[in-house]
């Protein structure tokens, strides 16, 4: 067919060859002539070449697609212009620094930005500050299009050990390859950290945008409840939308859900969690959630659903009972330590411990735990127990488990942040809480004489932690912390001499001062052959200015 190549190409236009833009032909063939001409008889090789030289230039000084970029010639040509180059390398180091001036400027924006949805946020009822309704929560999710029912979720109460566990849960789900959501309180350093994605703080940006995606629905639920006669959301209703929210917006695979007070009526307490997890219960926040433990147990147990499995740590027996009650109650099915999974042995080894659990489907031994203190070990076990119910109650693959502990972490928990002496810094606020100290300490640091930095909130049993410590601690320095909540520096060291004694008390009005002293006490009491350290402990704001005056990050 005229027209038409044997392969059935169209011949009919040679200036367009396959696709060829017909200007470049000539520079193509140009750039081809010296190939095609039979070796020898009067050619000369340097001459060849500059000619395919000149051809390629030709092609590249008039191509459409590269232009005529010089670094692209000096190539061809076997050549580098120095200027040129110095000239390039200029234009970028001033194009980066050109772009990290920008960033810089955006971060500090954003960050104006965050600390001023922060403080209008922080206006509202504090989160301690407890309505016993959930109405509030729902109108607002249900507006959203109840986020939080798009992902499945772990919820976590007690009194202790919320945090670290929540955290050792999040460390096992992605490790086992899930994109996980993390919502804790309070903060150390950065309002962000109570909404981790993937186990980071929620970026600036990504907190400025789930605070406006919000905010138009939380004006609205204030309206109506106004309205009503009730009051605005509170502080930390706000956060919980905001988590919930961003979750599904990110979106995540899982939520890893830590209560904020209580349980039953706690604001988180609005997800269907398949999973809950209930950390060792003791007397704290008796203003709000009752005076005796029975109460509070009642209380906490308020987050077990019909159909889950509640893993259930080491309780009191009159807090056993509650709880386990209510699981029968509502058909759920209770894992409870020390029957259906416990920590069979544990070592302490550099940087942390190792330990062997039983769970109800497995065995899972010599694990290496990143963190110090028994009580983090048994952390460790009810975190395990509920990944597994989670994934559906089967036993895990061991080197999944070993990596996903191994990246745990918990900071401000029986952190160290500083060595010669050592500090170590634990956020330690009841007397629980200051009960595990001991075995910490002892257990896991060989310390000869240790010199302990306190304060604490105004509505803390503060004679109740500091009875605790006072038998391993050489000397105690009180000192004041910032916020309105904080317990007045005054009031802290007349307890604090009625514990340890006045001569064993020692007061400063600023934390670094405060450290200063008791480092000073702590080395200066210590034999040349005793290592002497320093106690940071009383409060997770108290934590989070120490981790901030140490330089490291709460990550």
């Amino acid at each position: 067919m005229a027209g038409e190549s044997f392969f059935g190409e169209d011949t009919t236009n040679e200036d367009q060859r396959g696709g060829i833009p017909a200007d470049l032909i000539p520079y193509l063939e140009a750039a081809d002539e010296a190939d095609e001409t039979e070796a020898g008889e009067g050619i000369d090789p340097q001459a060849e070449e500059s000619e395919r030289e000149a051809a390629l230039r030709a092609l590249v000084e008039h191509s459409l697609l590269l232009g005529p970029d010089p670094s692209v010639l000096a190539e061809i040509e076997g050549e580098v212009d120095e200027d040129f180059a110095d000239a390039a390398e200029a234009r970028d180091e001033r194009a980066s620094h050109e772009a990290a001036l920008t960033k810089a400027q955006d971060d500090v924006a954003l960050d104006a930005r965050v600390e001023e949805i922060y403080r209008s946020i922080v206006e509202r009822a504090p989160e301690h500050d407890i309505d016993p309704t959930l109405e509030r929560v729902r109108l607002a999710l249900d507006i959203l299009g109840d986020p939080q029912n798009s992902y499945p979720s772990v919820h976590i109460t007690g009194t202790n050990g919320k945090t670290s566990t929540s955290r050792m849960i999040d460390s096992l789900l992605t490790a086992f390859g899930m994109k996980t959501g993390r919502f804790t309180s309070p903060h150390l350093l950065d309002v962000r950290e109570r909404i981790c994605l993937e186990g980071r703080p929620i970026t600036r940006e990504g907190f400025v945008r789930a605070w406006e995606d919000i905010a138009p629905y939380v004006d609205m639920v204030d309206e109506r409840s106004q309205r009503q006669g009730g009051p605005r959301l509170s502080f930390f209703e706000v956060f919980t939308i905001m988590a919930y929210a961003a979750f599904a917006d990110y979106p995540v695979d899982a939520a890893v859900v830590e209560v904020g007070m209580g349980g039953r009526w706690d604001s988180t307490n609005v997800i269907d969690a398949g999973v809950a997890v209930i950390t060792p219960i003791a007397l704290d926040h008796t203003r709000w959630l009752g005076s005796t433990i029975r109460d509070i147990a009642r209380e906490k147990a308020g987050i077990i659903k019909p159909g889950q499995v509640v893993v259930i740590m080491a309780q009191e027996e009159e807090v056993l009972d509650i709880l386990l009650e209510r699981a029968r109650s509502v058909d759920a099915i209770a894992r409870v330590e020390g029957r259906d999974f416990e920590v069979v042995e544990r070592q302490m080894g550099v940087g942390g411990q190792m330990v062997t659990i039983r769970t109800p489907s497995a065995l899972y031994e010599d694990v290496f735990v990143p963190l110090f203190g028994q009580y983090q070990a048994h952390n460790a076990a009810a975190a395990l127990v509920a990944v597994e119910s989670f994934m559906g109650g089967r036993g895990l693959d061991g080197r999944i488990v070993e990596q996903g502990l191994m990246n745990a972490s918990s900071p401000g928990r029986m952190q160290v942040v500083r060595h010669s002496p050592t500090i170590i810094v634990d956020a330690a606020h009841n007397p629980a809480g200051a009960a595990t100290l001991r075995e910490a300490i002892e257990s896991s640091f060989a310390l000869g004489r240790i010199a302990g930095v306190y304060s604490a909130m105004g509505d803390k049993d503060v004679e109740g932690v500091l009875s605790e410590v006072e038998p391993f601690l050489d000397h105690l320095v009180v000192t004041q912390m910032s916020g309105e909540r904080a317990a007045d520096v005054a009031r802290l060291a007349e307890i604090a001499s009625e514990v340890f004694g006045p001569d064993r008390v020692d007061v400063r009005d600023s934390l670094a001062d405060a450290v200063d002293r008791a480092a000073q006490i702590a080395e200066a009491g210590a034999e040349p052959a005793d290592r002497s350290g320093v106690l940071v402990f009383g409060s997770v704001v108290l934590a989070g200015q120490m981790l901030a005056l140490a330089g490291q990050s709460p990550r």
